[in-house]
């Protein structure tokens, strides 16, 4: 399986350095058409995605993520939580759930984990969740001035000053696709796994309106690795 890296990834001046990883399928879907759980990944893709985690100050996922799991991704190796309390840090990062209507389970297994919680939402979704204990932080996010759209720049600087330097998005496409028409993504982690999908409504790993090839993000291949029937494939913004 990939090679044990620990080393923090590099830094940015006034955000968090922003790494995205998902699991996908050969034909480039990370969910089927009704965007349940992907389960499809490997043991060796899910421990190599505790080794992302084990790096992070905190990682983001959209609401559809959560609903799909109800759970969220733990670091259980016992070298990787060995290595994060060497560097007084909290055992798992902080696990920030982005949803504009604040419309989740307060039943689910995720409520029960044990992880910091912070949820990214509006003043209508806070609402929601005002009086319980099932976040750390309600966080109203900024908007930008021409729309509804969440002001992910001003999130990430605030991020930033609350110390959360290493930032992992784990999902799903909208999100992904909305921090990368922001230019905010510095590096891909990829993992294509043996099967095909398809579906013209099965979401990729960058959803939303697309870009055109004159202004699609360009990535460059930094390391490949084959460990069974998966490929993993990391990839530096190349801006």
């Amino acid at each position: 399986m990939p090679p044990l890296n620990l080393q923090p990834y590099a830094k940015t001046s006034n955000r968090p350095y922003v790494t995205t990883v998902l699991a996908m399928s050969a034909d480039g879907k990370i969910s089927n058409p009704q965007r349940g759980a992907a389960r499809f990944p490997s043991a060796a893709d899910q421990h190599h995605l505790e080794k992302r985690l084990a790096i992070a100050d905190a990682t983001l996922f959209g609401a559809g993520t959560l609903r799909a799991y109800g759970t969220t991704a733990l670091i259980k190796d016992a070298k990787l939580l060995e290595k994060r309390r060497q560097n007084t840090q909290h055992p798992q990062p902080i696990h920030i759930v982005c949803s504009r209507s604040g419309q989740l389970d307060p039943t689910a297994k995720f409520f029960t984990q044990p992880i910091p919680r912070w949820l990214l939402t509006t003043s209508h979704g806070a609402a929601n969740w005002q009086d319980t204990d099932h976040f750390e932080r309600l966080w109203i996010a900024p908007t930008v001035p021409t729309g509804q759209d969440f002001a992910w720049e001003q999130i990430l600087t605030k991020l930033k000053a609350l110390n959360i330097h290493q930032l992992i998005i784990m999902g799903g496409g909208q999100l992904v696709a909305a921090l990368m028409a922001a230019d905010l993504i510095d590096e891909l982690w990829l993992t294509i796994c043996p099967l095909i999908i398809g579906g013209d409504k099965s979401p990729t790993p960058c959803d939303g309106d697309g870009f055109s090839l004159d202004n699609a993000p360009r990535f460059t291949l930094i390391s490949h690795q084959t460990v069974g029937n998966e490929v993993f494939l990391n990839y530096k913004r190349h801006r």
